[in-house]
């Protein structure tokens, strides 16, 4: 008998979770049209006192982290399809706090004025000279002192206090991966006069359905909450992800919401129909081909590098997603013109409009989330 297409996806993920690696994933593929695969595998939490948890399901909740960029990228793609937000304009022209921005020259220990002001543009591709401040440094350590990220600062609060902080590099010359898709959160509210999980409520999970898209997840679906080990079981160290039990006062436009494999392939959906998808009430559009096909196009070319090492080899960035410039160059297939991007918390997703596909994996396990975003690929591939 010949072997099931995806047979090899299977037994890896479930060699992952008998080995320990992964309290359980649930993946998700669609092709030509249709949903090929969406399986639940392994628990959806590790359980208590050696007992095994509850299995994982199809519809279990996820924090997806940064899948959320590219969700808050479209609106603000929208709101310039509107003649409402224009993408050259400065961040200053909205958030008042970055004007006159300083760069901070490691060479000197000193900050030099901008030599241009960081756009809304900026923010889209990573390019505003913002940080995550993960490292040890001058600036990263004025991120801390300024609590840059806390889950107690809203939207405009972070905006205020990140603002007059030294950027890492001038605006429009490195991609550095940063707290820029929060600013931009900050931007989308003052356009539109409203908290971010509202506006995105209105703008994209209602039209589509994304009933279990959301900040936090309430008390109702709390059961269906997937949690990760407690410890990284290849490191030892300690793992703690969000809380979203309660709706946070930081309404991250960079990392924030939870979702399922079902309500994310409705986005994706979207994304693969180049802005046309099924609705709860019949097929919808929110923004038009073009303006999908300038958001998953590159927008750093050849003059821009990449700082560190999140950008894969082989790929450029677009708006709010990773963009495959060829076939080859990188470690896992896909097609020219692929686009993803991955949550820290154990997520990934990609989109081959040559192939008419898109896949999301779905854990919570951070440690493994890079050795995943390239074997997922590898085995969904091979299944076509």
């Amino acid at each position: 008998m010949p072997t099931p297409p995806f047979a090899s996806l299977r037994t890896a993920l479930q060699t992952h979770v008998d080995q320990g690696l992964l309290p359980g994933a649930v993946a998700l593929v669609h092709h030509q049209g249709r949903t090929v695969l969406h399986e639940a595998i392994g628990a959806q939490h590790p359980g208590a006192n050696g007992q095994p948890g509850p299995a994982m399901a199809a519809d279990t909740v996820f924090r997806i982290y940064s899948m959320t960029k590219p969700i808050a990228s479209l609106v603000a793609l929208m709101l310039m399809e509107e003649g409402r937000l224009l993408l050259s304009q400065p961040v200053s022209h909205y958030l008042p706090a970055f004007a006159s921005q300083r760069v901070f020259d490691e060479t000197t220990g000193q900050t030099v004025p901008a030599q241009r002001e960081a756009t809304v543009h900026d923010l889209l591709r990573h390019t505003a000279g913002l940080s995550y401040a993960w490292e040890a440094g001058t600036v990263p350590d004025a991120y801390r002192a300024a609590r840059i990220g806390s889950r107690r600062q809203t939207n405009a609060e972070l905006a205020t206090a990140l603002g007059p902080l030294p950027l890492v590099h001038q605006p429009g010359s490195r991609w550095e991966y940063s707290r820029a898709t929060d600013v931009l959160g900050a931007v989308l509210e003052v356009v539109e006069g409203e908290p971010l999980g509202a506006l995105l409520q209105r703008r994209v999970f209602g039209p589509l359905g994304m009933r279990d898209t959301g900040f936090s997840i309430p008390p109702h679906s709390q059961h269906r909450l997937a949690e990760p080990f407690a410890r990284d079981p290849q490191t030892g160290a300690d793992v703690a992800l969000i809380d979203v039990s309660a709706p946070p006062v930081f309404e991250s436009a960079g990392g924030g919401l939870v979702s399922t494999a079902s309500d994310y392939a409705r986005f994706l959906q979207l994304m693969l129909g180049r802005g046309t998808a099924p609705g709860p009430d019949g097929p919808v559009r929110l923004v038009s081909r073009a303006t999908v096909d300038f958001m998953t196009a590159d927008h750093l070319g050849s003059n821009i590098a990449a700082a560190g090492d999140i950008l894969p080899p082989g790929y450029g960035f677009g708006l709010g997603v990773a963009v495959r410039k060829a076939a080859g160059q990188a470690t896992s297939p896909a097609s020219a013109g692929a686009y993803s991007w991955s949550g820290l918390g154990g997520t990934f997703f990609f989109v081959d409009p040559a192939e008419d596909l898109f896949a999301i994996l779905l854990t919570q396990a951070p440690g493994q989330l890079r050795y995943m975003c390239e074997l997922y690929p590898a085995l969904v591939y091979a299944a076509l």
